[in-house]
């Protein structure tokens, strides 16, 4: 099995009109994809790949293809219906602000 079949996706985050998922490879983050949906039915987002989480920056266009083929029905990336920037990152962590009632 190569790693883009191994990755595990999870969805962390789901608007209306947008939509976080985050590829695990074994116990590391190892790609998050920030995607909206464009009222014409096109889709556009950024593609966040993060080194040392286990995916070869030569298969990245083969991670674009099977995201698009599992996530974005009726959307097509060779046609031209999705938009993906590619960006490289050293780590990624979420920060979130605790909520405090008054």
């Amino acid at each position: 099995m190569n790693q883009i079949d191994r990755i595990r996706w999870k969805r962390t985050l789901r608007t209306a009109s947008s939509e976080r998922w985050l590829g695990v490879l074994g116990d590391r983050d190892a790609v998050a994809i920030d995607l909206h949906h464009l009222p014409d039915g096109t889709a556009a987002g950024t593609v966040t790949v993060v080194e040392g989480g286990g995916i070869d920056p030569g298969a990245v266009p083969a991670l674009l293809e099977r995201f698009d083929d599992d996530f974005l029905p009726g959307i097509d990336l060779d046609e031209g219906g999705v938009s993906l920037t590619v960006v490289y990152a050293r780590s990624a962590e979420q920060y979130e602000r605790a909520r405090t009632d008054a």
